[in-house]
């Protein structure tokens, strides 16, 4: 049987199974899931899970279910649902069914009925306080209920009345019965049914009893064939749970196989569906796309590629490990790829009037549209008025200055080299304009030769012919690292967006909607309108060894 060459150590056990005839009774099919559950939008964290996931399915040519683990109905939407589909769709990862945990609501009841009548599960009368106390510590034992030997017909008898909705919330609940004095505390009589007279998004009333997710989630596997249950590692200590529910099912083999990975940590992003929904819902954020928010969604509306989160997934690898990965190589990653996909184009983000006084007339320059993918040139309209970037100039210029100062040269993009010859300032004393002179046999592009040499080259816009633009800058939402008992509320930064006005070339103005621009020696922006305003949205920075911004 030829194999695909691993490339992580959950490849090299689907490997191993496959070589070793443990999948043959499935044809050696290859089935996972993808198992968020519909209570928020999937964020940054989720895209690592996805692309394993999604990755096993390619490789192995199987399949993979989309399957909504919707056991908490007073968390769960379809609004939800709809979210997720759609960022999968939009990552353009392709599954095989949609399904939902809530469709085997009756056959989980059904095991459920087994495991009490097999001597596996218990009703118990304790509350949820008492429980979690008898439950014992690390190194105490738990304590068994006095409810726990009641007799298989008097537990089915009080399941079947919590069904019926004879009991309120909380009055009693279903437990595996497996050992209160097991070292893993998991196994200390996990409650697999609870009581809640909630409607379910799908289901509506027609249960008031939801299975727990360490119960309903191992059976959906298993009842959908899944062969490997791909997870993040704080499910390591759940997997004897995980087996013991399928085993006492009595599910034929090969039954589901859970395997762990590192989940995705990432500096000084907020990776919390709870915070991030707190954070919705308070109005912190405009919504769950806010171009702030870490969601994929929120990716999404920024500018972000799918291509530059799947490289950066790429990149990370699959490990066992626990590790934080810095969020400026997810930036590199979205760098990286709008490098080779973001035309060029010129904006002024803090304009600066320039007069060049033996200048007359019009004409077109030309830029590079792509120099990356060399796609040519574009013309740019020209006359002797336009504006630079007011951070392009400097009176007293500091050590190793390229920019435009009183007496020097620059070259403006794709145009001419000019001398700065006169600063005009205004009643504060601030610099309003500055006259300068243009030298013809500059011309980019002209096959000219000069002597007259600048130092560096600064992007502008036409006075004539600028259009304005709000533009809008993300800062992350957090101001700083976690710190222990650190609350998050605690590191919410006040000015993670910054709104001004600014001046781009108009050729920016007329791109389609969500064109993603670098602007030249600025940042990655996409264009977007609000109204008839034309907005340029930050995707990411670039890289700036030099940096004299005051605003």
């Amino acid at each position: 049987m030829d194999l695909p060459e691993p490339s992580n150590f959950i490849e090299e056990i689907i490997n191993e199974e496959l070589s070793g005839g443990k999948l043959e009774p499935v044809g050696n099919k290859v089935t996972v899931r993808f198992p968020p559950e519909p209570n928020g939008y999937l964020h940054i964290g989720h895209i690592k899970a996805m692309c394993i996931n999604f990755g096993v399915k390619e490789k192995y040519g199987g399949e993979l279910n989309l399957r909504m683990d919707d056991t908490n109905p007073s968390h769960e939407d379809e609004s939800y649902v709809k979210a997720i589909v759609d960022v999968i769709d939009w990552m353009g990862f392709k599954y095989d069914r949609l399904l939902y945990a809530s469709d085997y609501y009756d056959k989980l009841y059904e095991i459920a009925e087994k495991y009490i009548m097999d001597g596996n599960a218990y009703v118990d009368d304790l509350s949820a306080e008492e429980i979690t106390a008898t439950r014992g510590t690390l190194t105490e034992p738990g304590q068994n209920s006095p409810f726990r030997e009641r007799s298989a017909e008097e537990n089915l008898e009080l399941f079947r009345a919590m069904k019926a909705g004879e009991y309120p919330d909380g009055a009693k609940v279903l437990r595996a019965k497996i050992d209160m004095s097991s070292p893993n505390i998991n196994m200390r009589d996990p409650v697999i049914y609870r009581i809640a007279h909630v409607p379910h998004y799908r289901t509506g009333d027609k249960w008031c009893i939801y299975p727990m997710y360490d119960f309903a989630h191992p059976l959906s596997d298993a009842i959908e064939g899944v062969t490997h249950s791909l997870c993040s590692l704080e499910f390591e200590n759940h997997r004897p749970l995980y087996d013991w529910v399928i085993e006492k099912a009595g599910f034929p083999a090969p039954v589901p196989r859970q395997i762990e990975f590192a989940r995705l940590n990432i500096t000084n992003t907020l990776m919390s569906k709870r915070y991030l929904k707190k954070l919705v819902d308070e109005g912190f954020v405009k919504g769950w796309d806010d171009p702030r928010m870490p969601t994929i969604a929120g990716l999404r509306s920024r500018g972000v590629p799918p291509a530059a989160l799947k490289k950066f997934c790429a990149d990370i690898g699959v490990a066992k490990c626990y590790s934080v990965v810095d969020s400026a190589q997810l930036d590199e990653c979205i760098r990286d790829e709008l490098n080779t996909t973001a035309e060029r184009a010129m904006a002024v983000m803090n304009p600066l009037l320039v007069t060049i006084t033996n200048y007359e007339g019009e004409e077109e320059v030309e830029i590079e549209t792509n120099p990356v993918r060399g796609d040519g040139k574009r013309p740019v309209k020209f006359t002797g008025r336009v504006y630079i970037d007011r951070d392009d100039f400097a009176l007293v210029p500091p050590h190793k200055y390229k920019r435009l100062t009183e007496g020097g040269t620059v070259r403006l993009k794709g145009a001419y080299i000019i001398r700065c010859d006169e600063v005009v300032y205004g009643e504060l004393g601030e610099v309003v304009e500055l006259r300068c002179t243009y030298f013809p046999e500059t011309r980019s592009g002209s096959g000219l030769t000069s002597d007259i040499k600048a130092k560096g080259v600064i992007q502008w816009v036409d006075a004539k012919y600028g259009v304005e633009a709000e533009v809008r800058e993300y800062k992350s939402l957090l101001t700083d690292e976690m710190y222990p008992d650190q609350d998050y509320a605690e590191r919410l930064n006040e000015r993670s967006e910054n709104m001004f006005t600014a001046l781009s070339e108009p050729y920016v103005a007329t791109a389609p909607e969500n064109t993603a621009f670098q602007l030249m020696r600025v940042g990655y922006y996409k264009k977007m309108t609000d109204g008839e305003k034309l907005v340029l949205s930050e995707i990411v920075t670039l890289k700036d060894s030099f940096d004299v911004k005051t605003r």
